[in-house]
């Protein structure tokens, strides 16, 4: 593969799984260069795109590979998708990140590629409540805001009451969330399947901590190497097919009705799974953006 140009969208070039990126990518010969999306600013004209860097354009480049964190996403997919307008090859196009991004429209579309998922339930108006309640069901309950993180913005209701009241709270403070059915056999854990192009490259059984329900590893969470099964291999593939990525972490959760969709993540950190797992995720993306950019060379 000859050597490549490579932007990575990232706020800071200290991060795990940005300086992983760019040392994967230098180890194969490539230039790698991060860019803070904020300072990038472009010109868009008839046919015309162009990017600016701290006072210098923006060019050459073969793939940009977004690190882009939810409290930027507005911005940061514009910075994408204007790389994307200048011919630049990235594995998770702008679309597929605001797609991630939503969770209720990420759960839309994988219900409507028949995906299993947490029976989740949706609405606006506060009259509407306590039917919106009984339509899922029996708590407890799973109250997520629709564009947290990292398990932010995730409650857990034991108690319809409780439901009731921390939605108000929530429509209180004009936040979108959605509601979910709580999957008691997980047990507080849940899986991350780090899907490169058409294959689960690592994965990772995440164990919340005592108290907590919440495996992720930002809240304490226990990561250890597991091993998926065709099935489990199956849906992650798909659930990442049908959000447009190429690079994605996806959630799951074990239950009675096999694995169930908890969530697609557009930018999955690095950190967690290579070392539970002692595998080179960060050069797995790096060989799948070198095959991108040569097929697109093809073409």
């Amino acid at each position: 593969m000859a050597a490549m140009k490579i932007a990575i969208l990232s706020r800071n070039s200290s991060l795990y799984s940005t300086s992983r990126l760019v040392e994967a990518g230098r180890q194969r010969g490539h230039t790698v260069r991060v860019l803070d999306p904020l300072r990038c600013y472009m010109r868009i004209s008839r046919g015309v795109f162009e990017m600016h860097y701290k006072g210098r354009a923006l060019t050459g480049f073969d793939a940009v590979i977004p690190r882009i964190g939810s409290s930027i996403t507005f911005y940061g997919t514009a910075v994408l998708r204007q790389f994307e307008m200048m011919g630049v090859y990235t594995p998770n196009c702008s679309d597929a990140v605001l797609r991630a991004r939503d969770k209720l429209r990420s759960l839309q579309l994988l219900a409507r590629e028949g995906m299993d998922l947490p029976m989740t339930v949706f609405g606006d108006y506060p009259d509407d409540t306590a039917d919106l309640l009984k339509m899922l069901g029996d708590p407890p309950h799973v109250i997520k805001l629709n564009e947290g993180a990292q398990g932010q913005g995730v409650l857990l209701a034991e108690k319809r009451s409780a439901s009731q009241g921390m939605i108000e709270a929530f429509r209180g403070l004009y936040a979108n969330f959605v509601v979910q059915e709580f999957i008691g056999e997980a047990g507080g854990g849940d899986l991350r399947c780090f899907v490169v192009g058409d294959r689960v490259a690592a994965a990772m059984h995440r164990q919340a901590p005592e108290g907590d329900f919440r495996a992720n590893l930002h809240r304490g969470g226990k990561a250890s190497a597991v091993e998926l099964t065709d099935q489990e291999v199956n849906v992650a593939l798909r659930a990442s097919a049908t959000m447009g990525l190429g690079v994605a972490g996806v959630d799951l959760l074990r239950s009675r009705r096999g694995p169930l969709v908890l969530e697609v993540n557009a930018s999955p950190g690095l950190e967690g799974i290579e070392q539970a797992t002692g595998l080179d995720v960060a050069g797995s993306i790096i060989s799948h953006v070198e095959a991108g950019v040569a097929a697109r060379a093809a073409r």
